[in-house]
């Protein structure tokens, strides 16, 4: 019998490396792409703090291209921003950081939770190519473009919420997640925020979630060194009309 405890203490000890390897292999096994924009208007009206001026984007920009699943792959996989160095002008262009606008803060969290996951794609499995991939996606959906074709535009006048995700679903043939600020007590709008447009891992569309699946905050990404205004958003009401404001406009419910 002395000889099955070293057996069992052995056993014992694996566990532990076992549940990590678990965890390791599940956090790569994501089925989907999520694409997410924010409008920079109403992020940075969020804000209590210093913010980049909303009016320098007039445009939709780009949050982050995040696996459905899993995050922080490879805590030893540094972000290096001489790997991108050439798109550095589409990066501050498409994927400003609104927070801290001469930091590379934003993109360093993006790749080291989210690019990390992403790499399990050969396509995707450099910094340079999971950054050029998000750009490429994003110039490829060119999400302003579609609003504008569907006559939705930022405007004072307010919007349906059927009106903007059929709008999308029409052009791109999948289902979008459309986020809001919801309203405070006695208001009567809520304020378009964050559009997530998913693509499966051959980045064809894909709904980005099934009525049954959809949680509704389980994809609004907070960075530790961001302030706690993106916890405001949540999946829009569809009861309640949509402001998707202009960028001449005070937002005076936020002020």
């Amino acid at each position: 019998m002395t000889s099955v405890k070293p057996l069992v203490f052995l056993c014992l000890c694996l566990i532990p490396a076992f549940h990590s390897f678990l965890n390791y292999k599940n956090s790569h096994e994501w089925t989907k792409l999520i694409l997410t924009h924010h409008w920079p208007h109403t992020f940075c009206t969020m804000e209590k703090t210093s913010c980049q001026t909303a009016d320098q984007f007039n445009y939709w920009t780009l949050h982050g291209f995040w696996p459905n699943k899993g995050g922080m792959c490879n805590h030893s996989w540094h972000f290096n921003v001489t790997n991108i160095e050439s798109l550095l002008p589409d990066m501050k262009r498409y994927w400003p950081d609104l927070l801290h606008p001469n930091s590379t803060l934003l993109w360093k969290h993006e790749w080291v939770k989210h690019g990390t996951c992403a790499a399990y794609l050969e396509s995707m499995n450099t910094q340079y190519k999971y950054f050029a991939k998000s750009l490429e996606m994003y110039k490829e959906i060119h999400l302003d473009n579609t609003l504008l074709k569907f006559n939705i535009v930022p405007s004072e006048k307010t919007y349906s919420l059927k009106e903007i995700r059929e709008a999308i679903l029409n052009y791109y043939q999948v289902a979008p997640k459309i986020q809001c600020v919801l309203p405070s007590q006695g208001e009567q709008v809520q304020l378009l925020g964050q559009i997530e447009i998913c693509v499966d891992k051959q980045f064809q569309y894909t709904n980005c979630s099934e009525p049954a699946e959809d949680l509704p905050d389980s994809n609004v990404d907070i960075p530790a060194f961001e302030s706690t205004a993106a916890a405001e958003l949540h999946v829009c009401d569809e009861s309640i009309a949509v402001l998707y404001p202009p960028v001449s406009t005070k937002l005076w419910r936020l002020s």
